[in-house]
């Protein structure tokens, strides 16, 4: 399927990897955390980042998991600077450890990357009675993102070089709750769909990105915000839907994107000089892509905003 794909105007497409999307691209010398960089797409994309002269810092919650990862990275590119930090992201006090951590070691902060994620999970609640896919997806990249911010607009000042961040969204943004986001319900079990709850947090990382590129606009800071689809690929993340799962066991490889494929638009939006300066944009395939009317509902973003202010604000 992949491979008959046509190229956008970017000049690549849904086959193109994240090492092709990045070719000739030197950014030694920055700095950038990626959460969820233990599996799936994240390991992909901190080995590409690596690759290109990045010092990454893998944000995860399986330790052991990263260290393997790490050393796996940097036995084919010896000349890798990857640091592991642990980040449980559906538990607050662990978003603020992290974060307090990072700016205490003095390191500047070029990329954020908010790749971590859960999909489709049964209804639970998270360490702080959230429901869990809002809690690990939305709310704890944007406290994340909120603490860091600083850090990232130091390093932007003191560089002169664009910083970027980068909320990894999903296709199954349009498949949230008919009214988007709800925001009196979100805890509400006795309504609660797996795969509306996953939309729904999937179009926070977008409503996010969107709110927040736009007040750093009205800042005047040189940092961009976006999100992407990544596409559809064969990870872990369908362990939860059992039947869905075996499905992509089977044939996911022969329909769905590789891991190669899947973290290419996430580094083409986080080190792509065509992305300079673009930002509150949604991306898929490297290429500019159209969300839906929730996805570019200005007052929706900023309610959401206020929203997570609130909720991070009471823990």
């Amino acid at each position: 399927m992949w491979p008959f794909n046509r190229k956008g105007v970017s000049g690549f497409s849904g086959s193109s990897t994240a090492e092709q999307v990045t070719h000739g691209i030197d950014a030694t010398g920055f700095t950038a955390i990626v959460t969820g960089a233990s599996s799936g797409i994240g390991v992909e994309t901190t080995r590409v980042l690596a690759l290109h002269g990045l010092h990454v810092i893998m944000a995860v919650r399986n330790m052991g998991a990263a260290k393997d990862v790490k050393e796996a990275i940097v036995k084919e590119i010896p000349s890798a600077k990857i640091d592991v930090m642990e980040l449980d992201l559906s538990s607050i006090a662990s978003v603020k450890k992290f974060a307090s951590e990072f700016i205490s070691s003095g390191l500047p902060l070029n990329i954020l990357i908010n790749n971590a994620g859960v999909m489709a999970c049964p209804f639970m609640l998270s360490k702080d009675n959230i429901e869990q896919q809002f809690a690990t997806n939305h709310l704890g990249h944007f406290l994340l993102t909120h603490l860091l911010l600083d850090t990232m607009k130091k390093t932007a000042h003191e560089s002169n070089k664009e910083g970027r961040i980068v909320n990894v969204s999903s296709e199954a943004h349009r498949f949230a709750y008919s009214e988007g986001i709800r925001f009196g319900k979100i805890n509400e079990q006795s309504s609660y769909s797996n795969w509306r709850a996953y939309g729904q947090s999937k179009l926070a990382n977008i409503l996010h990105a969107n709110e927040l590129a736009k007040r750093l606009k009205d800042d005047g800071v040189n940092i961009t915000a976006n999100s992407l689809h990544p596409g559809a690929i064969v990870t872990k993340l369908y362990r939860h839907t059992s039947a869905i799962n075996g499905i992509v066991n089977a044939v996911g490889r022969l329909v769905m994107k590789n891991a190669q494929q899947g973290a290419a638009t996430t580094c083409y939006v986080a080190l792509h000089p065509q992305v300079k300066g673009v930002s509150g944009e949604y991306f898929s395939d490297s290429n500019l892509c159209k969300t839906t009317s929730h996805g570019k509902d200005a007052d929706l973003a900023k309610k959401l905003w206020d929203f997570s202010i609130d909720l991070i604000k009471e823990k």
